[in-house]
């Protein structure tokens, strides 16, 4: 599985996720912890418990100390051999990341398993305070979680008075995903101003068709750096997407922003910088080009016409 596959069953989970009900907060303590997505393995740390940590998920490298841990797999397979050499009293899956069918083998191999919700940004907080629990780092992980509250009241604050910007955002290119209103970027977009596109589709990560975002007509597009630099090349077949016009294309950190882990801070500041920079391109074609920006679908060339990345889905178009 290459890497950028990977991000994308970290923000979509793509291949079908765990619907299993977000776990109560527990008293135990373990001693023993296996995670099996990177940001739980982030949320460990975060609370102060990484050295009970015996084996992670592909992917885990923050922090720096989790490269010298055994890797047991990713979510949709796992070493069953490795996992039993290490023996955990503890294995961390993430709901949205997943597969239910994995979460039921292991429980049928006898291992305790405890599910992990992370979709919205307030789920950060609740589940750095669930990890604490489960580790007896209960303190540590409220001080924890209070900290990312502020500093996401802070950020939503600084941008209050944002003026409104429509974004696109790009989970993959091919095929083509996005996300709607209930993922956490979607939030971050909201934070920083901005309108997700799509924020009214009904799945968390849908797919949806090339016309769909040309008809919506995205005044910014985003990515994840994973995608790469040429990102947005495809798009450029349609000069007249408000987008294009501006030069507002943008990749933000991917890790950061892949992981519900305290660093969406981060990829928060970085998203707000880039739709203030887009604001600015914005205002600076306003003052200098066409009034009236011209119908992206009516001008569209001709061998691009009907060409869709993904199906049609009837909600995007």
């Amino acid at each position: 599985m290459t890497r950028a596959l990977a991000l994308a069953g970290l923000f979509a989970a793509l291949c079908g996720c765990s619907d299993a009900p977000r776990e109560s907060l527990q008293t135990d303590t373990y001693q023993r912890i296996v995670t099996l997505a990177p940001n739980l393995t982030e949320l460990v740390y975060a609370v102060g418990a990484g050295d009970r940590l015996v084996g992670v998920s592909a992917w885990s490298d923050y922090p720096a100390e989790v490269l010298r841990l055994p890797v047991v797999g990713d979510a949709f397979m796992v070493d069953q051999e490795q996992l039993a050499l290490l023996d955990p009293d503890l294995l961390l899956v993430w709901e949205s990341g997943t597969p239910a069918h994995t979460v039921d083998e292991l429980r049928r191999s006898g291992y305790n398993v405890k599910v992990v919700r992370t979709r919205g940004l307030s789920d950060v907080s609740d589940a750095l305070q669930h990890v604490g629990a489960l580790t007896g780092m209960v303190d540590e992980a409220e001080v924890a979680a209070a900290d990312f509250r502020e500093q996401l009241a802070a950020l939503r604050a600084a941008n209050r008075d944002a003026e409104p910007i429509t974004v696109f955002f790009q989970v993959t290119g091919r095929p083509l995903f996005t996300i709607n209103a209930e993922h956490y970027v979607s939030e971050l977009i909201e934070i920083c101003g901005g309108t997700n596109i799509f924020d009214d589709l009904g799945e968390l990560a849908p797919s949806i068709s090339v016309e769909a975002v040309v008809d919506r007509a995205p005044e910014v597009m985003l990515a994840s750096t994973d995608a790469g630099d040429d990102a947005f090349a495809e798009w450029q077949r349609w000069p007249t997407i408000p987008a294009n016009l501006y030069g507002n294309q943008f990749l933000l950190p991917a890790d950061e922003l892949a992981r519900a882990t305290p660093r969406l801070i981060l990829a928060g500041g970085a998203m707000c910088l880039a739709l203030q920079r887009a604001r600015f391109n914005r205002a600076a074609f306003s003052a200098s080009g066409p009034t009236e920006l011209p119908d992206p679908t009516r001008h569209a060339p001709e061998h691009a016409q009907g060409q869709t990345e993904g199906p049609t889905d009837d909600s995007g178009t």
